[in-house]
């Protein structure tokens, strides 16, 4: 593992082209991932004297203990928006933790999101055998996830793909770890210092086009700042660049193909027929989408209900706190939250009033550290599964229990 991260510095330049030549990540964001590859490796390295069982009393006189043997075979389904984190964050743990692994990557990012880990892995020294990468659409997924011999999997996806998943899954007692959708609400206090804060609100909403499960698609403003807020959005996304993603000055690079985008155009479409304002945006040209913002879009406009997965920010007014946590638990989706306010104490009183898997008061909601746990509630997944040494090992191990008697027992039979 130490040496698969000191390969990712070697080879930051040819992994970097792959992200911005398959997956249409700006250079920003392709340095993003490769950092976050190098850390999952280095976490990855000390997770083997992690995996601790313990001596546990017993009624008797014997030895009793449990221990973590790995799973046997993981089976990882890993999407196109971020091809190389997505993947390795499951990938690292796995194998440091003992198992073989078996790599489904995005057919749209095969390179990016398989092939480059098998080649680091196998330079690295990687015993032959205990990584595979299998390209393919979902008739492949299904198939790894039926397989007898594939005891865990990892998947990160949309919350319908995630629900087949899991129901395979359930049908052949293989256990899923699922990483679903978000539409991720950003509550916003009328104390807040816009001028500080609008940066760190844009990069939540626009960071690699929108297509992300932790991006902010909903902002819920106080109408005390509600119009000062949307304007001031809408002047920060009309001035971020769009265009080739290997320019360091470009913001947002391309959709990652026609369908995703006409779904976007979509979206935007029927919210501003059914009431919201376009305040900036709403157009492309070729698969390069303009950020967006809609004003007055609450419940009941389609890009406000939905997750959009492109660069749609959706502003709605609330006026109490009371309201805010209202709108914000209204929703199957449980990832992420962010919580922006001058009182640190009433945004954790906020926090703990809504069912999220992670929380961040004043930050945005596009949050990861490779020794973290990350994972969601309801329709974004089945909890935490990723980021700690304690999830992976839950995860990626079994618990065994055992005892030893120094001689057989008597029973009354």
């Amino acid at each position: 593992m130490r040496r698969a991260a000191d390969l990712w510095t070697q080879y930051f330049e040819d992994v970097q082209y792959w992200l911005i030549h398959e997956a249409g990540g700006v250079r920003l964001k392709a340095k993003t991932e490769l950092t976050a590859a190098i850390r999952e490796c280095h976490e990855a390295a000390a997770l083997p004297s992690h995996a601790l069982g313990e001596v546990i009393p017993s009624e008797t006189s014997q030895l009793s203990m449990t221990v973590h043997p790995p799973v046997g075979v993981v089976g990882v389904i890993a999407p196109f928006n971020m091809p190389l984190w997505l993947s390795i964050r499951s990938v690292a743990p796995a194998l440091a933790l003992g198992n073989a692994v078996i790599l489904k990557p995005d057919p749209r990012t095969p390179v990016s999101g398989g092939i480059v880990l098998a080649r680091i892995f196998e330079e690295a020294g990687l015993p032959a055998g205990l990584l595979h990468v299998l390209p393919g659409g979902g008739d492949i997924g299904s198939a790894m996830v039926s397989h007898a011999g594939v005891r865990a999997v990892s998947f990160t996806g949309s919350t319908q793909a995630g629900r087949a998943v899991g129901e395979i899954a359930a049908r052949h007692f293989t256990r899923a770890h699922l990483e679903l959708g978000g539409n991720n609400a950003l509550i916003v206090l009328g104390d807040v210092d816009l001028g500080r804060a609008m940066s760190a609100i844009a990069f939540g909403s626009f960071f690699n086009q929108g297509q992300g499960c932790v991006i902010i698609g909903r902002h819920l403003v106080h109408e005390s700042i509600y119009d000062e807020y949307a304007t001031r959005l809408a002047a920060y996304a009309s001035e971020l660049v769009v265009g080739n993603p290997e320019s360091e000055k470009v913001a947002l690079g391309p959709i990652i193909d026609a369908k995703q985008r006409d779904r976007i155009h979509s979206l935007v479409l029927s919210s501003v027929a059914a009431g919201a304002r376009l305040l900036t945006g709403g157009i492309y040209d070729g698969l390069f989408y303009r950020p967006t913002v809609l004003a007055d879009a609450g419940p009941g406009i389609p890009a406000y209900d939905n997750e959009v997965f492109g660069p749609v920010a959706c502003v709605t007014p609330f006026s109490t706190s009371e309201e805010a946590v209202a709108l914000a638990a209204d929703t199957e989706f449980g990832l992420a939250l962010g919580i922006f306010t001058a009182d640190v104490a009433a945004g954790l009183s906020i926090a703990q009033r809504i069912p999220t898997g992670m929380a961040h008061v004043n930050n945005q909601t596009l949050m990861d550290e490779a020794h973290a746990p990350f994972g969601g509630m309801g329709a974004s997944g089945t909890s935490a599964r990723f980021g700690s040494a304690a999830e992976n090992i839950a995860a990626y191990t079994d618990t065994r229990w055992i005892t030893v008697n120094s001689q057989v027992p008597s029973y009354p039979f």
